[in-house]
């Protein structure tokens, strides 16, 4: 019996090209609301392109076509007058390297509002997107100091607290803690664990360590497809296909 999921995003025969050659083919899945789904796969195998599908990041890359349907909450994301802005909006994304504009602590945070005129108080939505990312103990004191001042760990949150300021409904992470130490790490792992509550988010990661640690439900791709997608627990501990179990247990990828 099939599972029914919150709905989140439903994807459906997912084809993507970047000129000529195919990096996505017919991937369908579902990606719940409200929790952490990690995908996983060797380098090369499609990850981050899926991901890049869902908030239409793809539309920047010249050459690049999308085929199929990508959903969310029921709403057709490549449909007839679906606004890429407005998608990004609601989708955000943190990319593989922490990346805070050459401007104030504050300034990182504030800039999406801005952007979008908002007009209220500034200094609350920039402390609630900083206590969201757990980072407003480490910078309260230093919101007119320069971002790209602090460590990668909390460029990362910045990041993430700069994402959160415009209060998107999901969160796309492209190996977001590649570049930190274990320490980091564990902090942006304990974030994702809290902000399942509020936002949707799915997690690109070739840790699959990280992947059993904090995520709900776990799919795994290779050569451009998906192979199998279910609950993490199942995905490492009793798998539906050979190639994932020997992805899992290290014999190939």
């Amino acid at each position: 019996m099939a599972v029914l999921l919150s709905e989140g995003f439903a994807v459906r025969n997912l084809d993507l090209h970047y000129g000529t050659q195919q990096v996505l083919h017919q991937v369908s899945l579902q990606i719940p609301d409200r929790a952490v789904t990690a995908v996983i796969g060797p380098s090369g195998c499609g990850k981050s392109s899926l991901l890049r599908c869902l908030n239409r990041m793809n539309d920047l890359v010249p050459g690049a076509r999308v085929a199929g349907e990508v959903r969310y909450r029921g709403e057709d994301l490549y449909g007839v007058g679906a606004d890429p802005m407005a998608v990004r909006h609601r989708i955000g994304m943190i990319f593989q390297k922490p990346n805070p504009f050459p401007k104030s602590v504050y300034d990182n945070v504030a800039f999406g509002p801005r952007v979008n005129g908002y007009e209220g108080d500034l200094d609350e939505i920039v402390e609630t997107a900083l206590r969201r990312a757990a980072l407003w103990d480490e910078v309260k004191d230093r919101l007119r100091k320069p971002a790209p001042a602090l460590s990668g760990g909390q460029q990362q949150r910045l990041c993430i607290a700069r994402a959160l300021a415009v209060n998107p409904e999901v969160l796309l992470m492209d190996e977001p803690t590649s570049a930190l130490d274990p320490i980091a790490t564990g902090k942006i792992e304990e974030l994702m664990t809290d902000l399942k509550r509020t936002v949707t988010i799915v997690l690109v990661t070739h840790s699959l360590r990280q992947a059993a640690r904090v995520a709900d439900r776990t799919a795994f791709m290779l050569d451009g497809r998906l192979v199998e997608m279910d609950r993490t627990e199942r995905i490492f501990s009793a798998p539906s296909d050979r190639r994932t179990e020997e992805y899992i247990t290290g014999r190939f990828g």
